[in-house]
């Protein structure tokens, strides 16, 4: 049997009580945060224990940028990556994501556009190298929570998409601001 963790939070005092249950013992945690007390639980068990990251200041964002490009499997080895090695952006370090070279970041924007496309733009800038992707593997999904939430991570990843697609079939950058613009119902500008 797998370990199991039932969670309850005390209405009195605010705080979590996680209980784990392997089928041969019982531990209990209590914490601030349900996943607190769930990550103490696990670690009583010898079990790895996810905590998320603490919440961000207002104005930045977290993300990461993977080069993907389409039709090509660079080794996270590649040498065109050496460059990005030893010196990442700012609020970026380097890590590999499955089998592909990637940059996990925190970085200021006025939205999550913002700081991926200043990322993107140093990137492209200083290496060469169109990072391509954000990690997103189910693009029909969607969320409708705002211009830093989930929704605006898969508007990015298909305007990545997009960006290194487009002139892979002939597109500039003028064409696909100009298809936005008319699919959107905009005067053109």
């Amino acid at each position: 049997m797998g370990l199991s963790i039932r969670a309850e939070q005390n209405a009195a005092t605010g705080l979590w009580t996680a209980v784990g249950d392997d089928g041969s013992r019982s531990h209990t945690a209590t914490a601030d945060t349900c996943e607190e007390a769930q990550a103490l639980v696990h670690e009583e068990f010898g079990l790895p224990a996810h905590r998320p990251p603490p919440p961000l200041r207002p104005g930045w964002h977290r993300f990461t940028l993977i080069h993907c490009p389409v039709g090509e499997y660079p080794r996270v080895d590649d040498p065109r990556y050496d460059g990005i090695r030893s010196s990442p952006p700012e609020g970026c370090h380097v890590e590999d994501v499955g089998e592909y070279f990637g940059l996990r970041c925190e970085r200021p924007g006025v939205t999550l556009l913002d700081a991926v496309a200043g990322v993107c733009a140093e990137v492209r800038a200083e290496h060469g190298v169109l990072m391509t992707d954000l990690g997103v593997e189910k693009l029909w999904e969607w969320s409708s929570d705002g211009a830093d939430g989930w929704g605006a991570t898969i508007v990015s990843q298909l305007l990545l998409m997009a960006a290194e697609r487009g002139p892979r079939l002939g597109y500039d950058v003028d064409d696909l601001v100009r298809f936005l613009r008319t699919a959107a119902g905009e005067a053109s500008g």
